[in-house]
């Protein structure tokens, strides 16, 4: 909350009306959005958990063996079964009571894949999944309607809206809460973190709706801001900071020692495309040679196997951990000699690029496992009784005389910003337009919401003239 010492009590009320204004369309007219990212955000949170009720056969094996079948058995019995496409990558479990995963890139899948399960112990097969970056069909349905509601990337939008104005609006009902409560002389801290039991009407419901703001307000500016940083356009705006401040994690070079061309520094990822001279599909027995070296090397628990797509590149070993502490170093093993040719560690990513990486497992409900999955919950399931409460309040202040005509509550008075100082305004002004920048679809439905308050209140000026 900004200081308001030295200003004029006349300068601090056209704030506070600019503010409340602002906090009132915003939540008004931002909260369907809200309402929306929160629900769809609560399903996918507990996704592990709907996983594993749908998909168990899959993803967990019958009854767990001392020692693991070599990869090679493992995907010799997938590939019986399912003869299509090629191997992209093998997914050692994460657990002991996990399956394998044999993920084939099949071109009729377009960005998806094929992913076979296999029991490590049997090397029995136990089922086949299309998989997206390797989230079952469910995840990814859900992951689709939280991000933009199956309306491709059109629908992101919605999301970054979202994003965009939650900040805005919880930052200023932080401000108009803390300054009312210093303004009506709160006698202690359970004054302002407590709603008001004696209070009846709007300003009980006042009380609950910024209270429980108050408390949700760390974990809602954490989902905002790491929502933002893989949206659509504000994502590409933090993009050019990581570049700017050489913050992006470095890439696994793959080139194999005194070969030049192809793609260098670039991981295969989950299809294994790369451009350069295609090579035959791996022999099943490389990937049990790249595994221990990897394992060798340190990586340890879940890692994927990704065979090299041309003579020219290296086989990369990735571990695969999001749960806190995690893992995510990364070797290149060359597929001739065996040898570790590069390494990337992730104890020396940049501190920015841990930070985002961090935060988005954190905004997923990976990094903690079930105690971020109930703190999601209960951010989520928060934020929806916080827009519930605002209607109320709106609806709660509506005008109850029948000679009045205004069937709702009415907004706060415009123009507030002219009674602002200079010295005010135009910094005001600058930290809007850098805002604006920063985050694109929040500078422009700003926009879009003056130019309408604007059109609207010359209209209105110009019947009451009239009348």
């Amino acid at each position: 909350m900004a200081s308001t010492q030295g200003q004029t009590p006349g300068t601090w009320g056209a704030v506070r009306a600019l503010l409340l204004r602002l906090h009132f369309y915003a939540g008004l007219l931002v909260a369907p959005l809200l309402l929306v990212a929160a629900l769809t955000g609560l399903a996918y949170a507990f996704t592990p958990q709907l996983d594993q009720l749908v998909y168990g056969e899959q993803l967990q094996v019958a009854r767990m063996g001392s020692e693991p079948r070599p990869l090679a058995d493992q995907i010799a019995a997938a590939r019986e079964v399912h003869p299509e496409g090629t191997v992209a990558s093998v997914v050692t479990p994460a657990a002991a009571e996990d399956t394998t995963r044999v993920v084939l890139s099949v071109p009729e899948l377009g960005d998806r894949q094929r992913t076979v399960f296999v029991d490590p112990y049997t090397a029995e097969v136990r089922g086949a999944l299309t998989t997206w970056y390797g989230s079952t069909p469910l995840t990814t349905w859900l992951d689709d309607l939280h991000r933009h509601l199956h309306l491709g990337e059109t629908g992101r939008l919605y999301s970054e809206t979202a994003a965009s104005w939650l900040w805005v609006v919880v930052a200023g009902g932080l401000v108009l809460w803390l300054r009312r409560s210093r303004r009506r002389r709160a006698k202690s801290a359970r004054d302002v973190m407590l709603p008001d039991r004696s209070a009846r009407g709007v300003r009980r419901t006042r009380s609950l709706h910024a209270v429980t703001g108050l408390w949700l307000a760390t974990g809602l500016f954490f989902l905002s801001a790491t929502g933002l940083t893989w949206s659509q356009h504000a994502g590409d705006r933090f993009g050019q900071l990581l570049d700017a401040a050489q913050g992006n994690a470095p890439e696994l070079v793959t080139t194999l020692p005194g070969e030049t061309g192809g793609d260098e520094g670039k991981h295969a990822g989950h299809a294994g495309h790369r451009a350069g001279q295609v090579q035959a599909p791996a022999e099943p027995a490389r990937f049990d040679t790249a595994l221990a070296v990897a394992r060798d090397a340190g990586l340890g628990g879940r890692v994927e196997v990704t065979p090299p797509a041309d003579t020219r590149s290296a086989w990369t070993v990735a571990q695969d951990d999001p749960r806190w502490p995690v893992h995510y170093d990364q070797v290149a093993v060359d597929p001739v000699t065996g040898a570790v040719t590069a390494e990337n560690r992730w104890a020396d990513h940049p501190v920015l690029a841990k930070l985002s990486k961090l935060g988005v497992q954190g905004h997923m409900g990976l990094l903690f496992g079930v105690a971020n999955q109930i703190l999601l919950a209960l951010i989520a399931l928060g934020l929806v009784f916080v827009i519930l409460w605002g209607y109320r309040m709106w609806w709660q202040r509506r005008p109850t005389r029948s000679s009045r005509t205004v069937p709702l509550g009415k907004a706060p008075a415009r123009g507030a910003w002219r009674q602002l100082p200079l010295t005010v305004l135009l910094p005001c002004a600058a930290a809007v337009a850098a805002v604006g920048w920063a985050l694109p679809v929040l500078g422009i439905t700003l926009l879009g919401f003056l130019v309408v308050d604007t059109a609207v209140g010359l209209v209105r000026r110009a019947r009451t003239r009239t009348a």
